[in-house]
């Protein structure tokens, strides 16, 4: 049986790939946010994970507007990145697990939610970026289960539907037949809105309310609406729905590791929170 050992969640701006790449970790901009990635990392290191099951959402690598699923899993056995127009260089092919993917599919279907399938699939700096973050020198002997969520493009997946949809997957994850440390990552947000009238929008009430509530009352996040959410946290911010499915996967009880917050990178409100079943 499987075990899901805890859930990091934290922000994937594209930016933050930008800066990896020019060694700008202790420039006074981004030191604040880079330095709460060691305490992290070493929880990471003690709890040994063997594959990471990565909840993001997808900004036109994979998916457009044209073809956007509400939620999509990856079930390949690599999963690679493209240039992008950020600046960013590619990184390393990630090794996938493509048995747990199914495991995880199947789960998803019998629990009806209309899933779409991915044997080929390619991931973009939302998934590349955390990995970056949390495995700096390299993810040789990770392997990922990447999982999109649509928090682009109307009608989003409501915050009840994400956590329902979280704790499907992590009911699967814990019945699969393999004996595999599971970390879940999240990311995306937190509160940010990148054009229109509310470009550079940010809600630090908003986002410690919902950095509390996902300790130990993700119900809380339900009775916002998917408008409610883009009205408080901005239209970017809505990618707090991938947060939200990775607390339903992660279950149970859980007590904060390690949190930062730091206003602001790249118009975004940056954050990073681990949790651990309790």
């Amino acid at each position: 049986m499987s075990k899901i050992i805890g859930s990091v969640s934290t922000s994937h701006i594209p930016a933050i790939g930008g800066a990896i790449a020019k060694g700008l970790q202790q420039e006074p901009y981004w030191k604040p946010f880079f330095d709460a990635f060691p305490p992290a990392r070493d929880w990471l290191h003690a709890a040994k994970p063997d594959v990471a099951v990565v909840v993001y959402n997808d900004h036109g690598l994979n998916f457009f507007l044209d073809k956007m699923p509400t939620f999509a899993i990856g079930a390949a056995g690599l999963y690679t990145s493209e240039d992008e127009g950020w600046g960013i260089p590619t990184v390393p092919p990630v090794q996938g697990a493509p048995d747990l993917s199914w495991a995880i599919i199947e789960q998803a279907v019998a629990d009806e939610f209309d899933v779409t399938t991915c044997q080929e699939m390619l991931v973009d700096h939302a998934c590349t970026v955390p990995l970056q973050l949390m495995w700096p020198a390299g993810w040789e002997g990770i392997r990922i289960v990447p999982i999109a969520i649509n928090t682009v493009q109307h009608p989003l997946p409501s915050a009840r539907r994400c956590l329902a949809f979280g704790r499907s997957i992590g009911q699967a994850i814990r019945a699969f037949s393999q004996d595999l440390n599971v970390v879940v990552l999240s990311t995306g947000g937190l509160s940010h809105q990148l054009e229109g009238e509310r470009a550079g929008f940010l809600n630090p009430e908003f986002d410690d309310l919902c950095l509390n509530a996902l300790i130990n009352k993700p119900e809380l996040l339900t009775r916002y609406s998917s408008h409610e959410i883009v009205e408080l946290a901005g239209s970017q911010g809505a990618e707090i729905l991938n947060w939200i499915v990775g607390r339903g996967i992660l279950g149970g009880a859980a007590r904060e590791v390690v949190r930062n917050y730091h206003i602001p990178i790249s118009n975004t409100a940056a954050a990073l929170q681990v949790l651990e079943p309790a």
